[in-house]
């Protein structure tokens, strides 16, 4: 009896052990293993994290109000360096910002005062979007209401046109500031074998190129101010 009692309590101990072992290689291993190793299949260059804190752009207008202040309040408008310019603080560099951050950046420029009590509303923002040129029947600029795939936003700019060489439609992702990085996606195969693994969520700002000719060579980064070929230089 006591030995079925000793086989039985070490069969209970051993149990969470299996699933704590279970739980860790499928939180680790999203793309399975082989030979034991992990697999991971993910390109975070290309696969656009949900929920990012939005970050301040050139253009977006913010409000400051000081609770114990009011004489400080001011609207501004971030300009194209980056900065804005505080009521007797001076300038400091907002853009890249996510309001949280600009609002401790502003208490600091303000150290001056007591414990100033400061918020800081975000009241105009440029909605986010991306850019279609060549064979599509909509080109231009399109605002990313919800998160769009390749594919979608492709149907979103009207769709392919019959002149399209969509086994070589290419995505220009922003990487910093004047550059941006080059992806070259087959969408004809994606779409014939319902295989949409390299179908990538857009973010703003990204623009897709569908060409009428093979393009013979696409470099993998390029200054924005090359896309004028591709792209009316105002949308950039």
């Amino acid at each position: 009896m006591k030995t079925i009692l000793i086989h039985a309590l070490l069969l209970v101990v051993s149990i969470p052990s299996v699933f704590a072992c279970d739980a860790q290689t499928t939180a680790s291993s999203p793309g399975g293993t082989a030979g034991g190793k992990t697999i991971q299949i993910t390109n975070p260059a290309l696969t656009g994290a949900r929920h990012l804190p939005y970050r301040l752009r050139k253009s977006d207008v913010i409000e400051i109000h000081f609770t114990f202040a009011p004489e400080y309040d001011q609207s501004l408008t971030i300009a194209p360096d980056g900065f804005i310019t505080l009521k007797g603080a001076g300038d400091i560099s907002a853009e890249g910002l996510t309001v949280p951050e600009l609002t401790s950046a502003v208490s600091r420029a303000y150290s001056f005062m007591r414990d100033p009590e400061i918020s800081v509303v975000l009241k105009d923002f440029e909605r986010p979007f991306f850019l279609a040129g060549g064979q599509v029947g909509r080109p231009g600029k399109h605002e990313l209401r919800s998160p769009t795939t390749v594919t979608e936003a492709i149907a979103i700019a009207g769709g392919l046109t019959e002149q399209a060489k969509h086994s070589q439609v290419v995505l220009f992702r922003k990487v910093r500031d004047g550059w941006v990085e080059s992806y070259v996606l087959n969408v004809k195969a994606m779409l014939s074998s319902h295989k949409l693994v390299e179908d990538f969520e857009l973010r703003t700002g990204d623009m897709i190129f569908v060409p009428q000719n093979r393009i013979s060579k696409i470099k993998k980064f390029s200054p924005v101010a090359s896309l004028s070929t591709f792209f009316t230089p105002a949308q950039f």
